[in-house]
């Protein structure tokens, strides 16, 4: 029988974005969180990655269930993928389920999936496993941490988190039964890192209604304020705030006005009576009677806000004495996007309020004395940080090493990859993985795998080359001279002399279809190989350029 828990990272914990976490004990696994991510920007045609699961393949039959513990795309965003592959029962709460059903609908698995709606204070049992939910405050609402019960002791799993004692919507962070946990003993806790480097406490939500009631009463025209579509404690106060100065309110884009349909049928927006409009309504109103709530503020191109900043959106564009909020962080790559958009906004005479301008925004994450916070509640043996870069996890170590009075041997900081057991003592790495990712095509759909992704690059960086080679079918020799067909090629240019260089390009083809066997000549694929093979050895050594080389063979 086993003595020891595997935690095992496949995604979130020393990146941003794609959480997804395994536990295992046993020959049972329960599977926390499948979130998505950005992807560099050079990861042509993809808009957004999700955890490689193939390391849970030999794990397949020992899933047990799935664990969301709130409703951010980089917790849920995977959740479609990941119930391709392992259709086990998914566990989360009310409205983290309404936003993952919304999401199934759309890749039609909706019907083929078994949804557990759980509450905070709930407790389930599944296999070694024995999890209570507890409510933590985030930017968002509804968001769970975990407390498990294994047979080598207790793991509390923090989820996102900060410590709010006065959120917009529902209750603050559940410190009571945290404690609870902490005097009965805890072994480990894994706790979001996001924040760890920011000094003091992180502002509750309400924060910002002094800020936004300012920039309305000093708004003289339409008011655009641009926040991420799933943080309902901030829809919430646009809602009281608009009421408040007599504006209307009109939903710009696609995820904000169905995370407001869905945040309102389960009863957690509280929205006046009249105050929400439609777009065609809003236009008739004098300019200082509306405010518009809308999706990109990360300067998407395809969002509502990119497309209201260059004039492109439903006949309405951001214009002369408008008032633009961006309440929302900047997400790390996407500070040219938003760039790009502000001058844009700027071009049409557009105002922008931001946080560095005024508290229109606060983060969802703990700071440091949040993190002190949390720490005394549940006392655990050891800390795990998770959530973040890996300089957000070692900021997290330093600060608990230095402040908390703990050893460096009770902090453990990991990776993807790492599979690392707890026996109750002590903690190890037992083993690594190649972790990666997986990218999904633009459509939202299709996964792409990484030797696509590889060849983009490639030919972004090098070009591409289709040599056309014509063979006799009876003789299985060359007909004619070779084609050659090059598109964004710079290694041939570069060249003493381009058509020397071409010329030698042609010999090499013709040389490698005389050299081929019998076997290559009957067989185009191989054949097709062989000249490929021939004449990217040459290129790269008499340029040092890469690129994509793709043969056609005419006569076989």
């Amino acid at each position: 029988m086993s003595t020891s828990v595997e935690i095992i990272p496949l995604g979130g914990v020393g990146e941003f974005g794609m959480n997804c976490m395994g536990l295992r004990y046993g020959d049972e696994m329960i599977v926390i969180d499948a979130g998505m991510g950005f992807p560099d920007e050079d990861a042509y045609g993809v808009d957004i990655a999700i955890p490689n699961f193939d390391y849970l393949e030999d794990y397949a039959d020992q899933i047990t269930a799935l664990i969301l513990t709130h409703g951010h795309e980089d917790h849920i965003g995977g959740l479609p993928y990941f119930l391709r592959r392992f259709n086990v029962p998914v566990y989360a709460s009310r409205f983290t389920l309404g936003l993952a059903e919304n999401r199934l609908e759309e890749h039609g698995l909706l019907n083929d999936v078994l949804l557990h709606r759980v509450e905070a204070r709930d407790t389930i049992k599944l296999g070694a496993f024995e999890i209570e939910f507890v409510r933590v405050s985030h930017s968002l609402i509804d968001c769970l941490a975990l407390c498990i019960r294994t047979p080598v002791g207790i793991i509390v799993h923090t989820g996102d988190y900060k410590i709010d004692e006065t959120p917009v919507i529902g209750e603050p962070t559940d410190l009571r039964t945290f404690r609870r946990y902490g005097q009965e003993g805890v072994l480990a806790l894994l706790s979001d890192s996001t924040n760890a480097t920011v000094a003091g406490r992180t502002p509750s939500e309400r924060a910002v209604i002094p800020a936004f009631e300012h920039v309305f009463e000093e708004a003289k025209g339409r008011v655009f304020v641009a926040a991420f579509a799933s943080s309902v404690h901030r829809v919430q106060i646009v809602m009281d705030v608009a009421q408040q100065f007599n504006r209307r309110v009109c939903v710009l884009g696609r995820s904000m006005q169905k995370n407001v349909e869905i945040a309102e049928r389960l009863g957690y927006l509280d929205v006046p009576e009249n105050l929400l409009i439609g777009i065609n309504e809003s236009k008739r109103l004098d300019r200082d009677e509306i405010v518009y709530l809308v999706t990109g503020s990360q300067g998407e191109p395809r969002a509502a806000l990119a497309q209201l900043a260059t004039g492109i959106y439903k006949s309405l564009t951001i214009e002369d004495g408008d008032t633009v909020v961006l309440s929302a962080r900047i997400i790390p790559g996407n500070e040219h996007a938003i760039s790009k958009l502000t001058g844009d906004i700027y071009k049409r005479g557009g105002d922008i309020i931001d946080s560095e301008r005024r508290l229109v925004h606060v983060s969802g994450h703990a700071s440091q004395e949040d993190i002190r916070i949390m720490m005394d509640a549940v006392r655990p043996k050891f800390l795990i940080p998770i959530h973040g870069e890996y300089r957000m996890l070692y900021r997290h170590k330093e600060f608990v090493r230095n402040h908390l009075d703990y050893r460096d041997d009770q902090i453990c900081l990991i990776e993807n990859g790492d599979v690392l057991e707890l026996d109750g003592e002590r903690t190890r790495i037992a083993s690594k993985f190649e972790a990666g990712m997986t990218f999904i095509d633009q459509s939202g759909f299709e996964e792409i795998d990484a030797e696509t992704i590889r060849e983009r690059k490639q030919i972004a960086m090098d070009g591409i080359i289709t040599p056309v080679v014509t063979i006799n079918s009876a003789t299985g020799k060359i007909e004619d001279v070779p084609e050659l067909i090059t598109r964004g090629v710079i290694g041939i240019a570069g060249a003493e002399d381009a058509a020397d260089f071409v010329r030698d390009m042609q010999r090499i083809i013709a040389e490698a279809v005389e050299g081929a066997s019998n076997t290559e000549r009957r067989d185009a694929t191989l054949l097709k190989e062989r000249v490929r093979v021939e004449l990217k050895r040459f290129i790269q050594r008499e340029t040092g350029a890469k690129p994509v080389i793709t043969p056609v063979i005419v006569g076989l």
